[in-house]
């Protein structure tokens, strides 16, 4: 099976083109709008190509009695809101999808025309709402955080079983933050060989060196989270990049995937000013005719002008068959005058 190329609101995305930044807001902004929209604002200011929400209704993401169902109801924002933040974001010129984690946030998302769904690690078995999601059409991103190589598996199945054909998976460690140790990113590229699907980074880990190793790997997409400032606490603040950071990843991935360029061997048409300046074989003292080459009156040094220094040795023991100035460059042509 060919792989197809992922267009999300018509970036291409393949292990061809730059990595494709998304800024994940997840609940950084706590349930404030007002927050939501600064948050989307520095994203784009940064220059990700997109920008990430959670989709959710807190009761049929996690159980009444859990620890953690006050802290995701706190930062629920209303269908109503997330529309206003997807207007924003449209208006600045910045792509928004989301993470939906039920179905009618799939059905909401639909009615405002998402370009592209998130699976997150945690629901990555969650093979009914895979399908939902993937019955779209759109492309789907899933993270493999926690998930066995048979559950991966599972997961492209059941999307491709609904149709879906644009399916990008993250390598991602469900720990928050995550350890560089733990990150084990040399799994990328064998993602991709063994479900031909994209493959990115879903980045827990503190800052840049993970991701940016990544790009080299052949991640086509980074994720990391976004937060205005670490020091305002929150669930996901501790291990989420802020504004500068952000912008820093954007830069510095772009510089990655640039040097990753093609195989190549001998001067690149850069370079070529700079052969001038390599070492070549120079007359060390002035040489009287008929007097033999020593190591003590023909030296390699900078710059170039002279013979190649690997045939120093064929000079060594010739002799001269003219006068030649200290300071000059022993050219090629002369050895083959030489007695």
């Amino acid at each position: 099976m060919s792989r197809k190329s992922i267009k999300i609101d018509g970036y291409e995305i393949n292990e061809k083109s730059q990595t494709y930044i998304v800024a994940e807001i997840g609940i950084n902004h706590g349930g404030n709008l007002d927050k939501s929209i600064k948050l989307i604002d520095e994203a784009k200011s940064a220059g990700a190509n997109a920008v990430k929400m959670q989709s959710y209704l807190t009761e049929k993401r996690v159980a009444a009695d859990s620890p953690i169902f006050k802290i995701l109801k706190d930062s629920e924002l209303s269908f109503d809101q997330q529309e206003t933040c997807i207007k924003h974001a449209k208006n600045i010129g910045i792509t928004i999808f989301s993470t939906p984690f039920d179905d009618e946030s799939v059905d909401f998302l639909e009615s405002v025309n998402c370009p592209a769904y998130k699976i997150a690690s945690f629901e990555n078995n969650h093979i009914p709402l895979i399908k939902k999601a993937a019955s779209t059409g759109k492309p789907l991103i899933i993270s493999t955080g926690m998930a066995s190589l048979g559950e991966i598996e599972s997961s492209v199945k059941a999307a491709r079983d609904v149709g879906c054909t644009k399916i990008v998976l993250l390598k991602c460690t469900s720990t928050y933050p995550a350890s560089p140790m733990n990150t084990n990113i040399r799994t990328i590229p064998h993602l991709r060989q063994l479900f031909n699907t994209e493959v990115g980074l879903s980045d827990h880990s503190m800052g840049l060196g993970v991701a940016l190793a990544s790009v080299a790997l052949g991640a086509s997409v980074i994720e990391k989270h976004l937060t205005l400032s670490r020091a305002d606490g929150g669930v996901d603040s501790a291990f989420s990049l802020e504004p500068n950071e952000l912008e820093a990843l954007v830069v510095e991935s772009e510089r990655a995937w640039q040097a990753l360029g093609k195989i190549s061997y001998g001067p690149t048409e850069a370079e070529r000013a700079s052969i001038k300046y390599r070492r070549s074989i120079y007359v060390a003292e002035d040489i009287s005719e008929g007097e033999i080459f020593t190591k003590q009156n023909i030296r390699i040094v900078r710059p170039g002008g002279g013979a190649s220094p690997d045939l120093y040795d064929a000079f060594l023991g010739k002799v001269a068959t003219c006068s030649l100035t200290a300071g000059t460059p022993l050219n090629i042509e002369s050895l083959f005058k030489m007695k």
